[in-house]
């Protein structure tokens, strides 16, 4: 009977031991299982911080460069009097600005090449009547992704001072839809056809928030400028050429072969080409 009992209590310490293992092992697993979602939830919180951080670091980045154009924009201002580019500040006054009007009807595209090459900015004066199909647009678009300001000079070409003053407004607003349309930007400058500013298209631009400017000299029209070498040797060596000189040229040509060569010769003569988006506008 002893040795049966013997036998029980053997029986029961084995299969308690048995439980107990049994559950060690499963208590165990579950901890190395938790274990192991804890790191991989910890790997991801890393990962998540991580992002965070690249993204205020890009937030960061992107308004310190947003400031950096803002306060670019503020170092120049036209002279709505006599149409110089004036230095806000201790700016320097060595400098000339570049425009070129009619685009983009033929040779824009090349000049804006030319000029990207050259390093230096322009603004291109748009008319609305050479942005009718969808080669024009896509011109005006290499432009703009090159990194030029685009300008607005109406939608025809009118003497503005000819035109009723709804006549007048559309001439401009119409342009400046269009331009939003094609590079989802609207124009920060406005330059009147013939240089004829009026009170309504004064008031319309001012109203759209932009700036007038005519120029200080322009010869490309001019018959005997219509070469490139004369072009080059009088926008150069003309006796207007001063601090601050808003120099036009156009859509010709002739002024496209003569554009490296004034660039470098204004260089020379020592004036930089103030970047349009250095001048303040409205």
């Amino acid at each position: 009977m002893r040795m049966v009992i013997r036998l029980l209590v053997s029986v029961c310490m084995m299969c308690f031991v048995i439980m107990v293992g049994c559950q060690y092992d499963a208590s165990q697993g579950e901890i190395e299982q938790v274990s192991q979602y804890a790191e991989k939830w910890k790997e991801e919180e890393r990962e998540k911080e991580q992002s965070l951080d690249k993204e205020e670091h890009y937030e960061k980045h992107s308004l310190e460069t947003e400031e950096i154009e803002n306060n670019a924009e503020k170092q120049y201002m036209i002279n709505q009097t006599n149409w110089l580019v004036e230095p806000i500040g201790d700016a320097s006054d060595q400098v000339v600005l570049l425009t070129i009007d009619d685009a983009p009807e033929q040779y824009s595209v090349k000049m804006a090449e030319i000029l990207k090459e050259l390093n230096v900015g322009a603004i291109f004066f748009v008319n609305g009547h050479f942005l009718q199909t969808e080669e024009d647009r896509e011109k005006l678009r290499k432009i703009h992704e090159l990194g030029f300001e685009i300008g607005n000079h109406t939608m025809t070409h009118p003497n503005l001072s000819q035109l009723s003053p709804e006549e007048q407004k559309n001439e401009i607003v119409e342009l400046n839809l269009l331009i939003e349309e094609i590079i989802n930007e609207r124009p920060r400058f406005f330059r009147a056809p013939y240089g004829v500013n009026t009170d309504t298209s004064n008031q319309v631009v001012e109203d759209e928030g932009m700036q007038a400017m005519n120029w200080t000299y322009g010869y490309d029209w001019e018959k005997e400028y219509q070469e490139a070498d004369s072009l080059a040797e009088i926008m150069v060596h003309s006796p207007l050429l001063t601090k601050g000189a808003n120099l036009l040229m156009h859509d010709r040509k002739w002024t496209k072969e003569a554009l490296a060569k004034i660039v470098l010769g204004l260089k020379e003569q020592g004036y930089d080409i103030v970047h349009p988006n250095m001048i303040k506008s409205r």
